[in-house]
Formats: C-alpha cells, sequence, structure tokens
C-alpha cells in the first residue's frame, strides 16, 4: 500500500481509491454472494422509506382534504398532501441507508486493495477504521456542498426561483446522497490538493462520473447507480409540463420519485453487469486451468 512520512520519519499507509491496487484483473475481490444480498437489501430499503416512510405522518396529522374532482388513493393522498413533509421523510431515511451503504463500500474498497502479511493487515484495518469518523464528516460536507450545486442547475432547468425554495432543496439534497456521498465516503472527496493521493482520487472522479468508465464492480456500485438517480430526475420532470392538475404533479414529487427509481434500478443493473462478468472470468479461467492439465 502507498505510504506518506510523517514528520517523525515513520511510515504511514496512505488509502488510495480501489483501482490504484496492483493487479492484472480489472474485476480484482468481488464478494458475489454478500453483495447480491446487501444491494437487495438497500434497494427494498429505499424503497421503502420513498413509499412507506412519508406514511408515518399520519401519526401527527390527518391529509389535507382535496376536492372530489381529483380523487385518488389514501396512499397517494399523503404522499402528496404535503410535499415538503415527503421530501423531509424521505430525505432522512436516505441519509441514514446512504451513511450505511457507503460504509459498507468503503470496506469493500479496503478487501479490495488490502495486502500484505497478516500483520500489516491489522494495522492498516485500525487505522481504516479509526479514520471512518472523519471520512464520513469530510464526506457529509462534500455532499451538501454539491447539494447547493444541484439547487443551482436544478433553477438553471426551469425550477421555481423564488418560491418553493425549501422544496428545490430538499430535492437537490436527496440527489446529492444518491449520487456523491458514497463515493467521497468510499474513496474520499476531489480536491486540489497536488499530493499524489489527491490526485489520484480526483483523476479517479474524473474517468468514473465524467468519462464514465468503471473499471471494476466496485465503481460499478457507484457510477452505475448515480447515472440512474440523475437520468431518473431529468425523466420525472417530464409528467409536470403536462395539463392533467393532479396532485402527484406537484413540484418536486415526479422527480424525486423519478431519481429513486432510477437509483434502484442502476444498483441493480450494477449487480447485474457485475455478476455476469465475474461469472465469465471464472469461465475463463477454468477453460484455461482445463488446457493447461490436458
Amino acid at each position: 500500500m502507498p505510504t506518506r512520512k510523517t514528520k517523525a520519519g515513520n511510515s504511514t499507509p496512505t488509502q488510495l481509491p480501489p483501482q490504484s491496487k496492483p493487479t492484472t484483473n480489472d474485476e480484482g475481490f468481488f464478494p458475489f454472494a454478500r453483495y447480491t444480498s446487501i444491494v437487495g437489501v438497500h434497494t427494498s430499503l429505499v424503497a421503502f422509506t420513498a413509499l412507506f416512510l412519508p406514511q408515518t405522518s399520519l401519526l401527527f396529522r390527518q391529509p389535507d382534504a382535496r376536492g372530489t374532482d381529483r380523487p385518488q388513493h389514501q396512499f397517494l393522498e399523503v404522499l402528496t398532501a404535503n410535499p415538503v413533509s415527503t421530501l423531509m421523510w424521505i430525505c432522512g431515511g436516505i441519509m441514514l441507508l446512504q451513511t450505511w451503504w457507503g460504509g459498507w463500500v468503503r470496506w469493500w474498497c479496503f478487501e479490495y486493495a488490502s495486502h500484505g502479511t497478516d500483520t500489516e493487515v491489522k494495522l492498516e484495518r485500525t487505522q481504516y477504521q479509526n479514520a471512518r469518523f472523519a471520512r464520513l464528516g469530510e464526506a457529509l460536507m462534500f455532499t451538501l456542498g454539491v447539494s447547493l450545486l444541484f439547487h443551482t442547475t436544478t433553477v438553471l432547468f426551469g425550477a421555481p426561483i423564488a418560491s418553493r425554495l425549501s422544496h428545490t432543496f430538499l430535492l437537490s439534497l436527496v440527489l446529492s446522497f444518491l449520487t456523491v456521498f458514497t463515493p467521497a465516503y468510499a474513496m474520499g472527496r476531489p480536491s486540489l490538493a497536488t499530493d499524489t493521493g489527491s490526485l489520484v482520487i480526483r483523476l479517479t472522479w474524473t474517468r468514473l462520473f465524467a468519462e464514465l468508465s468503471p473499471r471494476n464492480a466496485i465503481e460499478r456500485a457507484m457510477v452505475y447507480p448515480a447515472v440512474g438517480a440523475i437520468a431518473g430526475c431529468w425523466s420525472g420532470a417530464i409528467p409536470i409540463a403536462l395539463d392533467w392538475d393532479r396532485p402527484w404533479q406537484a413540484w418536486p414529487l415526479t422527480p424525486l420519485f423519478g431519481s429513486i427509481l432510477g437509483y434502484i434500478l442502476g444498483s441493480l443493473w450494477a449487480l447485474v453487469v457485475s455478476a455476469v462478468n465475474s461469472l465469465a472470468e471464472e469461465h475463463i479461467k477454468s477453460e484455461q486451468t482445463t488446457k493447461k492439465t490436458t
């Protein structure tokens, strides 16, 4: 693992993104069974957070009564009666889920990149665990900054400027947690520092989110859901322009649920692609082994 010199002259490991590990296999360590189960649980909880967590508003108030000319199911009534309340419930749930998911992806990065003797790995694990709260704080601050960028971009794309600021900001906050929090927590946030680690991280972010070229299962688990969330949010804005005058067309409910749906589909697609690649590599290895034995 790369090292850096401290003032005392001792060497301590510097954590770099997972692709920095020298390897002849781009896929590297792929915990198929564990990854599949965690993705299933995670996407299910994200869907539950989007659809059912706002229903807890009924514990504190009843939904506003609407006219009978636009009737809708009680389930939708709770989601559409107060968009800000719905956004706040979903935002809180997504923050907790992404913290858990980002922590697991970060540990996956460590398992992929760690190598050496048992003693060295144990030392690296201890240092890695001790740095998790500092990394979490950096990721949260970076996510908040990106949410302001998303807010500005959403306004430029036609969101209300002076009105419904809380609606737009909460949507931007949910979108930033779905897109940048996990890579910021797992790999580290990009910065303008000139040291080797910062340069590698900055170039990795450029490759992943500007060039959209993930090389292994870890990177696909971060890039595909982020792309799905952005695409779903943009596609979700289309129904708002339709002249149906339905309660669920209120800003920004359709972009919100579109981004969550896109995130779930992106996560599942990352799982499928990584699983197919892993099985294909195992098949190639088995064929090579068979040829050597014969």
